[in-house]
């Protein structure tokens, strides 16, 4: 029940999350947040929208269930107000593939679909999959399922920009799947997952291609930062924590039947308590404990309680 490494060492926190009977995640394609309270938000794959639980993994609410499919979510705090900036895959009735922000409570404040300057000639070229808030009030949406751009808008959802696109030279995705807002430097950066050329890439809030921070990892769906460190879910089977430098302090989950990455036929009784098959949302709280979502048929959420010295 315990992994990773040195500082970074981690216990299994055993049933945390457990659902209510006849209650079910219908998959874990989706991500994990927690508000000013540290209250845990867990979205799923079902009509239950978003779990809302307790630290200490006990249900207390759901919300959002007219969006049964969350795909990314980051929360933020502006002034006095919290919020949850989502992207979802589909809502009902038939709000597929927009970016969604909503209160904490789950009330829906505002929506953004596809803007016209992106020449999209069919529905399904906006297939996004992230979206981050930037200074100003500015808002990232990442199109990772469709043509991978990245999509600049302003406070209002009003179009800005576009950068970026599908193909594997520096400035280019295959698969941009998660953003986060990196803010471990001088300057604010864009980071980007581009999961299948397996990197992750930094971008000023300009869009202009910064570097490639690292590379050979195993398809990086997510990130959460913390402090000098950055925690990234990878699709096979592992977890992964960069330091400042955005060098590999802690690999953790790390699984060794590769038969069991990327699985989505997979149980969670097939899969071992210490390791990930394929791990999609990643968060690091304030106390450095960590949550893994295994994107599988049933769906799998996962607390990691770091160990004290």
């Amino acid at each position: 029940m315990i992994t990773g490494n040195g500082e970074w060492t981690y216990e299994v926190a055993q049933g945390w999350g457990s659902l209510p009977a006849g209650r079910a995640f219908g998959g874990t394609h989706g991500a994990i947040a927690t508000d000013k309270a540290g209250n845990v938000y867990v979205s799923t794959q079902s009509e239950t929208g978003i779990l809302v639980y307790s630290q200490d993994g006990k249900l207390i609410k759901t919300i959002a269930g007219d969006y049964p499919e969350v795909h990314s979510m980051v929360y933020v705090q502006e002034g006095p107000n919290e919020y949850l900036y989502t992207t979802v895959q589909k809502g009902t009735p038939k709000e597929n593939w927009l970016f969604v922000k909503m209160k904490t409570d789950g009330a829906v404040v505002q929506k953004i679909t596809a803007p016209p300057e992106a020449g999209f000639k069919a529905p399904n070229e906006w297939r996004i999959t992230a979206a981050v808030p930037g200074p100003g009030g500015s808002i990232f949406i990442a199109n990772g399922y469709g043509d991978s751009r990245i999509f600049k808008f302003d406070r209002n959802g009003e179009y800005l920009a576009s950068y970026g696109g599908k193909g594997t030279a520096d400035g280019l995705f295959d698969c941009s799947h998660g953003l986060a807002l990196d803010t471990r430097y001088d300057q604010p950066l864009l980071l980007v997952c581009d999961r299948e050329n397996r990197r992750l890439c930094h971008f000023d809030l300009d869009g202009r291609f910064v570097r490639t921070i690292t590379q050979h990892l195993r398809r990086p769906c997510q990130v959460s930062c913390h402090g000098d460190y950055a925690v990234i879910s990878e699709l096979e089977g592992r977890v992964t924590i960069l330091d400042r430098d955005n060098v590999p302090v802690a690999f953790l989950g790390d699984n060794p039947k590769k038969s069991q990455w990327a699985n989505y036929q997979l149980k969670p009784e097939d899969i071992a308590f210490a390791v990930f098959s394929a791990a999609h949302g990643c968060h690091i709280d304030k106390q450095e404990n960590i949550y893994v979502s295994d994107w599988n048929q049933v769906g799998r959420v996962t607390k990691l309680v770091k160990t004290r010295a």
